[in-house]
């Protein structure tokens, strides 16, 4: 009766821990399709990275899989998509991409620049 005990608790805890590491793969999928959404469509062409809507569909069915189905083989999948996203596509995204202006608190960050560059 002692292993049987110990053998429960050891699922239960397994179990925990494949929860969560369900749920932080989910948070990265919402994640990615979220920074999808507010990427400049122009940006995807001048990368040469599909279109914006390609890649919000793809994400969104990669996110609904992960919420409503649950099957391994499936949330595989999407957590690949995922990460093809994040590695591939969002960098040459963020290189086309003018950086962001803004500090903290809305505060404008100052360029210095002199005659020869930044100081």
């Amino acid at each position: 009766m002692n292993q049987l005990a110990a053998y429960g608790l050891l699922t239960a805890a397994f179990d925990n821990v494949l929860y969560w590491l369900m749920m932080g793969l989910t948070l990265f999928t919402v994640f990615t399709f979220v920074d999808a959404a507010f990427r400049r469509e122009d940006a995807y062409r001048a990368a040469d990275k599909k279109t914006k809507p390609f890649w919000l569909i793809i994400l969104g069915v990669a996110v609904g899989i992960q919420f409503f189905l649950g099957s391994i083989f499936l949330d595989l999948i999407a957590i690949v998509a995922a990460m093809v996203y994040m590695v591939d596509v969002r960098p040459a995204l963020k290189r086309v991409s003018p950086p962001r202006r803004g500090g903290r608190n809305g505060q404008q960050k100052q360029d210095h620049m002199g005659p020869y560059g930044p100081w």
